[in-house]
């Protein structure tokens, strides 16, 4: 029997639901990915859906995409950019950075939804200089067949190699996939592992099925093999995974614990470098 995840909700206040995938019980990751959330929808009627104020990061690299909306990232590297849907945003945090996120009121959309997920970074480069990214629509490799539209976020599959810049070997895509469309066979090498959400509709694989909130798991060396029950949008993810254990606190990763317990005194004391803009910050839970 094909192993699987199930996402539990949680409502991040102002009914802003989201639903939480990884880290699991089950399972801490998948490849490098070790957070997986999938937000909304919810309906878009103010344009402050999503306050999610500035808040620090260690040891990652998070990706955001959405499938409907508009969000603004400001960050202490003095970026600030919209994302929009089929584009996506990579922070790498390293050795520290500050962000926030809003929503932001767009004619074009009546929901915001979308999906971030954070990849650990490799033990040697978990304190690199932070970084961002982003890139448009237009700058996204395209597999496209009989129903069937694969974009690549992030690494290399099926031939196609994203521009974004990884520190570890991964797959990240955004598959768009029809009723009508053949049963997909993908084989991974036999360093890599995967796993495939489902946004919306509904899939079949290896003789379960699978609706909104899931995440198949497809083990080194396995293929992801899935046919559609409905028009349906799905994440995969995965790739190489890390050998070391990471500590996972609040918005912090590590391989350490002691670099976990220096990033909570350096936000407690206020010593991570300031976003522009933004005057209130999270404080550290306790």
């Amino acid at each position: 029997m094909t192993k699987s995840l199930v996402g539990h909700s949680k409502d991040l206040g102002d009914n802003f639901v989201i639903r939480r995938v990884l880290p699991a019980m089950e399972k801490r990751s998948v490849g490098p990915f070790v957070f997986f959330d999938h937000f909304g929808p919810v309906p878009v009627v103010t344009g402050e859906e999503l306050v999610v104020r500035a808040h620090p990061h260690i040891g990652l690299a998070t990706i955001t995409f959405l499938y409907d909306g508009v969000i603004t990232h400001r960050d202490s590297l003095k970026v600030e950019m919209d994302i929009r849907p089929h584009e996506t945003n990579w922070m790498v945090a390293g050795s520290g950075i500050v962000h926030s996120e809003r929503s932001k009121f767009d004619p074009k959309y009546e929901i915001l939804e979308g999906i971030q997920t954070w990849i650990a970074l490799p033990k040697d480069k978990e304190e690199i200089d932070p970084s961002f990214e982003h890139f448009s629509e237009q700058e996204i490799p395209v597999l496209t067949k009989d129903g069937l539209v694969f974009r690549l976020l992030g690494g290399s599959f099926l031939g196609l190699h994203s521009p974004a810049t990884v520190h570890s070997p991964l797959i990240y895509a955004d598959i768009e996939i029809k009723q009508s469309a053949d049963g997909v066979h993908w084989v991974l090498s036999d360093k890599e592992e995967a796993g495939l959400y489902v946004s919306r509709g509904a899939i079949e694989s290896n003789g379960e099925s699978y609706t909104v909130g899931s995440m198949v798991l497809f083990e080194k060396g396995t293929a992801v093999s899935f046919k559609a029950k409905q028009n349906s949008r799905l994440i995969l993810l995965g790739g190489e995974p890390l050998t070391e254990k990471r500590h996972l606190f609040w918005n912090f990763v590590s391989t350490k614990q002691e670099t976990i317990e220096r990033a909570k005194e350096r936000w407690a004391k206020d010593e991570f470098p300031k976003v522009p803009k933004e005057t209130d910050r999270i404080p550290l839970p306790t």
